[in-house]
């Protein structure tokens, strides 16, 4: 009787099944833009903005910001600019694109388009 329940716990253990860890969850992809088109906006002032692209569709103040908006027959464009910390004129401090159905859009074609005459 005893080999017949070590035989059946050693048969039990040997069926036995360990939790398996879930796989890690993927890694989301940055999005990349190119370093050369982000700089060329970066740091300009609402003025250089406006002799770039004209006038912008909407202004809006936030806070110590500013955001202008430009729009485009394929993107828009959203610069916020802030004051230096030790004051200053606003400066572009983020630029985002993105198609009118609020999708993310090439940064680069959309400087393009909004730049082409």
């Amino acid at each position: 009787m005893r080999r017949l329940t070590l035989l059946a716990a050693l048969f039990l253990a040997g069926c036995a099944t360990t939790p398996e860890a879930p796989p890690p969850a993927p890694k989301p992809t940055p999005v990349v833009q190119s370093p050369h088109i982000r700089s060329d906006l970066i740091g300009m002032t609402g003025g250089e903005l406006v002799q770039r692209f004209g006038s912008p569709a909407l202004q809006v103040r936030e806070g110590a910001g500013l955001k202008l908006q430009f729009r485009g027959r394929d993107c828009i464009l959203d610069a916020y600019l802030y004051p230096a910390p030790t004051g200053g004129v606003e400066r572009v401090a983020h630029v985002d694109t993105r198609l009118k159905s609020g999708a993310d859009y090439n940064q680069a074609s959309c400087i393009a388009a909004l730049s082409a005459p």
